[in-house]
């Protein structure tokens, strides 16, 4: 059985994409089959994390989406890029396509929600997957909805900024009016000024939700400009440990 996870925040710029693929790459780590996909169709970016360009794309979500391509040709193999993992661990990418003309297309007709949901199950029984993690269109809308709506684990992802806490407010209500089973907040980019167990607890009081981590503004993960899977390459890092830390939660999950 596929445990779908989705990671989620209300506006941009929270470093969801980065998120989404470190935790994927940990949950990885500890023995599990795994993949991440990129469902922020208009604007995707998670393939970089991974080293992909747009021309080793391939195959992507674009072309399930169209009924070109079954979801499972569009699953590229990433696990020799997560280091050291005990055996059976597998990781997959599934990027959507960065090519205008494909953004384009999707833009002007859109597509069948629906059929993304069933690429969801099928993606799972095909790969036969432990967890999938979808990285979302940040704020709300159709697709986000579906997502969210058949999701067993929502991690929202805010930083400790007024909008976001606004912003996030109002996903949290969404997300109980549909009955997501588990709901996980990750504050990011958390300047070292701010005490992080404070925030924590506020957060929790705030919006009466478990804090499955805050994540340090970090300097490091900064320079690494998407250029590598952070947690993998910084294991000693503040930022790393606490994904680490993310994933052993869900990994322990009943």
């Amino acid at each position: 059985m596929t445990t779908l996870v989705s990671i989620h925040s209300f506006r941009g710029g929270t470093g969801k994409s980065n998120t989404s693929a470190n935790l994927a790459a940990q949950l990885a780590r500890t023995g599990a089959r795994v993949a991440v996909i990129d469902t922020d169709i208009q604007s995707p970016g998670i393939h970089v994390l991974f080293g992909f360009d747009e021309d080793g794309l391939g195959t992507t979500l674009n072309d399930y989406l169209h009924g070109a391509a079954p979801i499972e040709a569009a699953a590229h193999e990433v696990t020799d890029q997560i280091g050291a993992a005990t055996d059976g661990a597998a990781l997959f990418l599934v990027p959507s396509s960065i090519k205008a003309s494909e953004i384009a297309r999707i833009l002007r007709e859109g597509y069948d929600v629906g059929r993304l949901n069933d690429g969801f199950r099928e993606l799972g029984e095909a790969l036969n997957l432990d967890y999938l993690l979808v990285d979302t269109h940040p704020g709300l809308n159709e697709e986000t909805l579906l997502s969210i709506t058949v999701s067993d684990i929502l991690i929202l992802l805010m930083r400790p900024d007024k909008q976001d806490f606004q912003g996030t407010a109002v996903t949290v209500d969404v997300a109980r009016r549909l009955g997501v089973p588990e709901l996980l907040l990750l504050v990011n980019k958390v300047p070292s000024s701010i005490d992080r167990d404070t925030l924590a607890r506020d957060v929790a009081e705030a919006y009466q939700s478990e804090v499955g981590g805050v994540l340090p503004l970090s300097e490091a993960v900064v320079e690494n400009s998407s250029g590598a899977l952070f947690s993998i390459t910084n294991p000693d890092e503040e930022w790393s440990k606490t994904l680490v830390a993310l994933a052993a939660r869900i990994a322990e999950r009943p």
